[in-house]
């Protein structure tokens, strides 16, 4: 199955964190779903860290493509399909990175794993 996983999902699977629910943990680490993470997500964590909101265990050019590659995460890159569920999209949600993940999830079908309430608002399948 495919899933779409939200930033702080990946950052708290990387790190071990005990706030990732093990059901969560479990269909990030099975080998037969799909887990894909929006280059937005990318996006924000490389704004957060030069911000110096977020603190990485080493540089992000070199984080981010060895956890995407061990854990086989694929990215998912932003269409203009995506935006223009964007520019449609009620705003339940004021984050403009989680309003692109809400539109990819919504344009491709696929589950969100979150566990951002405000994402209930809208018409995606929630996984936590």
């Amino acid at each position: 199955m495919r899933f779409l996983i939200d930033t702080h999902v990946f950052l708290w699977f990387l790190e071990g964190d005990p706030r990732l629910s093990k059901k969560v943990r479990s269909l990030i680490a099975a080998g037969e779903n799909e887990i894909w993470l929006s280059i937005a997500s990318l996006w924000e964590i490389a704004i957060k860290t030069s911000l110096g909101k977020l603190t990485l265990s080493k540089p992000f050019a070199v984080l981010m493509p060895q956890q995407l590659a061990d854990n086989d995460i694929t990215v998912m890159p932003i269409s203009l399909d995506d935006l223009n569920v964007v520019a449609n999209l009620p705003l339940h949600h004021r984050d403009p990175f989680d309003r692109l993940l809400i539109a990819q999830a919504i344009n491709r079908s696929i589950p969100l794993i979150s566990n951002d309430g405000n994402f209930s608002s809208y018409p995606v399948t929630l996984v936590w």
